[in-house]
């Protein structure tokens, strides 16, 4: 890796690495374990920068390489174990949580809805209302048909307010 590599590389950490924090944050719910994706997904990008073929634009790879890297962290069995038995749950420090809907008590329990979201619905809740990306970028982060996105977030939305019912019963 020559000094050429680390160049893109701190560029890209400056221009997108609080978004990648973010969606790290967004799913794993833990600051230790969204510093763990944010570390991992640049040590990713600085080993494949050179291979990137800019077919995308770069905040779309990176986005992509977070959401993967996020889920195969989810998909280990170690992870499953820890956060389980509560070993790794987020302590009350001097971190402030990056999305201001997990800290207010006004969106509290929107946030708690989304997250019980299957991941699919989730993604594009995250992608189309945090990320305020357009139908045709999810749709190559995600690598399925814009029409896909757009049912998708239709039923999170019918989803989120059949459970925003039942929650106020």
């Amino acid at each position: 890796m020559s000094l050429s590599t680390h160049e893109p590389v701190e560029r890209l950490i400056e221009t997108y690495g609080q978004e990648v924090y973010k969606i790290a944050y967004f799913y794993m719910k833990n600051t230790q374990l969204a510093e763990d994706v944010f570390q991992e997904v640049f040590y990713k990008v600085m080993k494949n920068y050179d291979k990137f073929q800019h077919q995308s634009s770069e905040k779309t790879w990176l986005i992509r390489i977070t959401i993967n890297t996020c889920k195969d962290m989810l998909r280990t069995s170690w992870i499953k174990r820890v956060t389980t038995f509560g070993v790794y749950q987020d302590s009350k420090n001097d971190y402030e949580k990056p999305f201001d809907i997990a800290q207010q008590e006004t969106n509290r329990e929107l946030y708690e809805l989304i997250q019980k979201l299957p991941s699919k619905y989730k993604e594009v809740i995250l992608l189309f209302y945090y990320k305020e990306l357009s139908y045709e970028e999810i749709s190559e982060i995600l690598k399925i048909p814009e029409g896909t996105v757009r049912s998708r977030l239709s039923r999170a939305r019918q989803k989120l307010k059949k459970m925003m019912n039942e929650s106020e019963v």
